[in-house]
């Protein structure tokens, strides 16, 4: 039964993988020989593909969930291998184009010298770059430690556009591994590693779309695992480094300061319902961003970086395993329709609650049968 699953979790990734290369821009003269424009074409088949992905890898999870107890460590080291090594190879672009906007601004900085908080890539006319950057038109949207993270992965490339991309996607690949590992730090728990490590939500918008989330919330829960060490300077060194890859863990700083508070009185036994808070502050500021622009998919790793360390909440954790489908399907209607804006904000809405809102309707009409019969 093992071999099975891993089998089929195997093709599931490949097939996966082949998927995304259908959505390659027409406008990307690099991959130019890969493009097909079968995903133009053919909305319909592509979004009826798409779903049943993503529901064969919410089911393909469910069991690796389910037989949990049949899972060695080495065997775990395998499956998230495998994972990020095939993920690493997928397109970056088919869900989101955040990727494009990173080379563009590193190459801001570090090609033309200028301030990315100053200038936009579109003003460099001229630049192939500007042909498939879909926010060429903003400045710098993120901390300035992520773009100076960024460096790494474009020197190494030597200015080569498919170097640079694939090495942002091993990147960020080595970051989800970082994160994992330091779950098992934290934990030292099985379940907490396989609900976040395979969490479809978190493999398709860190492994395949690449986006820098995974970066910022590595380095808040290396920050909580000194926390919870008594390592304050260390702690506070790394929560100030998140925070400047995309300021959205400064909500985690209520949190650290009433830590701070428990640790000066010597209290103990505390730390379930600190991560469960965490879990929180991250969610309302995932919900609160919808203020600003709009919720963005790949946020719900703000909140499941936390909750993977909540064990005992199973109904919150069921709802939150729900939400990543619903947020993984919230590409659907742009997908059919291929339109993007206030039109379709509602249904893009609708697909997103609707898995987590059914899912408690469910669970209390069987408490009110359960109560009915007893």
């Amino acid at each position: 039964m093992k071999k099975i699953i891993y089998f089929s979790y195997f093709l599931l990734l490949v097939f996966f993988s082949f998927f995304s290369y259908l959505f390659i821009d027409p406008n990307l003269v690099y991959l130019k020989n890969l493009y097909t424009g079968f995903v133009f074409e053919n909305r319909e088949v592509t979004t009826l593909l798409y779903i049943v992905l993503v529901m064969a890898f919410f089911l393909g999870y469910s069991q690796i969930l389910k037989n949990i107890r049949m899972i060695d460590i080495s065997s775990l080291k395998l499956l998230i291998g495998l994972t990020a090594l095939i993920l690493v190879f997928s397109y970056p672009a088919f869900l989101s184009f955040d990727i494009f906007n990173y080379i563009a601004t590193a190459k801001t900085l570090f090609f033309y010298g200028e301030n990315p908080y100053l200038v936009m890539p579109i003003e460099f006319a001229g630049d192939p770059l500007l042909l498939f950057t879909h926010a060429a038109n903003k400045i710098a949207l993120y901390g300035p430690l992520w773009i100076g993270l960024t460096s790494i992965p474009y020197f190494l490339s030597f200015g080569h556009f498919l170097t640079i991309l694939f090495s942002l996607k091993v990147f960020i690949a080595l970051f989800y591994l970082g994160t994992i590992y330091t779950l098992w730090k934290i934990t030292k728990n099985v379940f907490s590693i396989v609900f976040f490590a395979f969490n479809p939500l978190v493999v398709v918008e860190t492994l395949m779309s690449s986006h820098n989330d995974i970066v910022m919330m590595f380095f808040a829960l290396v920050s909580f695992y000194f926390l919870s060490k008594r390592k304050i300077f260390l702690a506070m060194s790394f929560l100030i480094v998140s925070i400047l890859i995309k300021y959205a863990t400064i909500f985690l700083i209520p949190v650290f300061i009433y830590v701070l508070i428990k640790i000066v009185k010597r209290e103990k036994n505390y730390w379930d319902n600190i991560y469960l808070i965490s879990a929180i502050l991250m969610f309302t500021i995932f919900l609160l961003s919808s203020l600003r622009v709009e919720i963005y998919s790949w946020y719900g790793i703000w909140f499941l970086s936390f909750l993977s360390l909540v064990q005992k909440r199973k109904t919150i954790l069921y709802g939150s395993l729900a939400l990543s489908l619903g947020l993984l399907l919230r590409y659907i209607p742009f997908m059919f329709f291929g339109i993007y804006d206030s039109s379709t904000a509602i249904l893009r809405e609708a697909v997103t609650f609707f898995p987590p809102i059914f899912l408690y309707l469910l669970i209390i009409l069987r408490k009110f049968v359960w109560a009915k019969n007893t």
